[in-house]
């Protein structure tokens, strides 16, 4: 008699959850000192053009993108799995050089502009490889630690809340720090990063020893993973694609703010220090949804909440744009946008696990990496995007480092910072309204039929033609 207990009920550790939001907290230490403040360094520090600094986001994250791509056909092309597991090794060995090239793009160099603007490159292509490794990794590792949708929801409220932390942190630490170092800024842009990489580092390891991988399984070997099946693992699968084109639309709105919110306290508001408070704040209200996240889904569903937090998003936005003019109400205001990303962010990570037994269900063929992979070259994609919109826009208002901006400046810093954050929102809300359809009922259907097959191994070609007829009532 079986009595090994059932992967749909199964309770993950206290000390286990901890542990694997701790990875997104040391990885948002990492990158969001680039997301906050790169742009910033490069502008004011390095003497880089905003265009040009608008430029390498795009071509360094377009190649991450497909890093991505090529960290999931590695994660799904692995034959001999160790002691440490599918995916841990590379959560472990790609955090450093992680953390050398993040603190190296903060360094300043008296190279030529062209010289300047190849090395930022490079640089920030190196960055977004390794990094690569280490994140994608860490993210398609959900699926083999557990196949509970709450607990895998709860994942996702602490990977959420971790990297709520992480940028919590960032926001609120790091100008403090630099501004210690008034002598030289760009000596404390680089002492300011090798210290939140240093942490960073601490807390991925934490997450590399305390989470266990317990459903590991390898893609049979006539299947050979590729780039095209990664990209064939978004367009097979409906709601990976519903998913990936609203996270397309939330991530974009996301970094947007977050990249020009410093020039907007700074020249808006005139008192930079001001965005320390925000951020406490703000992402103290990111925190507390965060926390709320297991609760509602449970008694909402998914969907639902996801749709909820777009709408919290895009109300905050409209009403910063037309009475945020003073600091209260733009600390005000920030904390409701804020807290709906909470749950949007959150379940953004929630959902994508759900869609690997979508896309087994589908075609008899488990690919936890590409599968996600497939997602994280949306979100790079936006990323990418999200770089190079500020700094274009930048640009063509009139934008210019230490001196006072223009009325239509102000104004391009206040439609960049809500009005195009909001509308993102918004096609996300209208995408995932329409589009999604894998709910709760529905997944747990797909899970059972999953254990059905795999206690009753049926021939090839019947499961094809049972999943070619499963795919026409989903």
């Amino acid at each position: 008699m079986n009595t090994s207990p059932d992967p749909l009920t199964l309770k993950l550790s206290l000390r286990e959850k901890c542990a694997y939001g701790m990875g997104d907290v040391g990885s948002n230490l990492m990158l969001s000192i680039g997301t906050l403040y790169l742009l910033k360094f490069y502008t004011d520090e390095l003497g880089l053009p905003a265009f040009y600094g608008g430029v390498i986001f795009l071509v360094a994250k377009f190649f991450t993108a497909f890093t991505d791509m090529l960290t999931g056909v590695l994660l799904d092309s692995r034959r001999t799995i160790g002691p440490k597991g599918k995916f841990r090794p590379f959560i472990l060995y790609a955090s450093i050089p992680v953390a050398l090239v993040a603190t190296a793009q903060f360094m300043t160099n008296g190279f030529e502009l062209p010289v300047k603007t190849a090395v930022a490159t490079v640089l920030f292509m190196l960055f977004g490889l390794f990094y690569s490794l280490m994140n994608c990794s860490y993210g398609a590792m959900v699926p083999a630690i557990t196949k509970n949708p709450n607990e895998r929801a709860q994942l996702a409220a602490w990977r959420q809340g971790g990297a709520t932390v992480g940028l919590l942190i960032c926001t609120v630490g790091f100008m403090p720090i630099q501004a210690m170092f008034n002598a030289s800024s760009s000596l404390g842009y680089l002492m300011a990063a090798m210290l939140f990489v240093t942490g960073g580092l601490c807390c991925i390891w934490w997450c590399y020893s305390g989470v266990k991988e317990r459903y590991v399984e390898v893609m049979p070997a006539h299947h050979k993973p590729s780039i095209l099946k990664s990209f064939c693992a978004i367009f097979r699968n409906p709601p990976l694609l519903v998913l990936c084109i609203a996270n397309l639309c939330t991530l974009a709105a996301f970094n947007i703010k977050l990249a020009i919110q410093v020039y907007y306290t700074q020249y808006v508001l005139n008192d930079i220090h001001l965005l320390s408070w925000m951020g406490f704040f703000s992402m103290g209200c990111i925190l507390v949804g965060v926390l709320l996240v297991p609760t509602v889904v449970k008694r909402f569903g998914k969907k639902q909440v996801y749709l909820g937090g777009l709408i919290l998003w895009a109300v905050g936005d409209v009403l910063n744009f037309f009475w945020g003019s003073s600091s209260l109400m733009f600390v005000l205001f920030s904390c409701m946008a804020f807290f709906g990303t909470a749950f949007v962010n959150s379940l953004n990570w929630a959902l994508v696990p759900d869609t690997v037994e979508y896309g087994e269900w589908k075609t008899g063929i488990r690919a936890e990496g590409s599968v996600y992979t497939g997602y994280t070259f949306s979100r790079k994609i936006s990323a990418a995007l999200a770089g190079f919109l500020p700094g274009i826009m930048l640009t063509q208002i009139g934008y210019i480092p230490h001196i006072a901006q223009s009325e239509a400046t102000l104004l391009g810093l206040r439609q960049l910072i809500f009005l195009w954050p909001c509308s993102l929102a918004i096609i996300a809300a209208v995408t995932m309204g329409l589009f999604y359809k894998l709910n709760e009922q529905r997944f747990a259907f797909i899970i059972e039929e999953l254990g059905k097959r795999k206690k009753h191994l049926s021939p090839e070609p019947e499961m094809k033609k049972e999943n070619k007829a499963s795919a026409v009532t989903l």
